[in-house]
């Protein structure tokens, strides 16, 4: 069920769009990528990809763009790809941490006084 009142939709100028298809294009750069870089869902730049091949993404007269943004660069959407890596090793290496913690903690638990006592009586 969709939220109330209006729905709210987002243009944008055909330039944006070009310049996101041919960001997409550069080797070493996933689309998902380029696409969460721009705050955009993956499938709308696979629909523009697909109207640039198709060659219907090219502006319409001299009318103006609705909304004007910063496309980023080819080393800004590395970088990200780079971070993501990088992050999803620590949440591993941070759940293994957890699960031997816990591992330790359950050992411990288990033991009783008397067996950790080395015959002496």
């Amino acid at each position: 069920m969709g939220r109330p009142g209006p729905k709210k939709t987002q243009e944008y100028g055909v330039e944006f769009k070009r310049a996101a298809v041919q960001l997409s294009h550069r080797p070493g750069i996933q689309v998902k990528a380029v696409a969460e870089a721009l705050d955009i869902h993956p499938f709308m730049l696979s629909r523009w990809r697909k109207e640039f091949r198709e060659g219907r993404l090219r502006p319409r007269g001299l009318r103006p763009e609705p909304r004007a943004r910063k496309v980023p660069r080819e080393r800004e959407v590395q970088r990200l790809q780079e971070l993501e890596r990088e992050h999803r090793l620590l949440q591993e290496e941070h759940a293994l941490l957890k699960k031997a913690i816990r591992f330790c903690s359950e050992q411990r638990a288990r033991r009783s006084r008397s067996s950790t006592r080395t015959g002496g009586r």
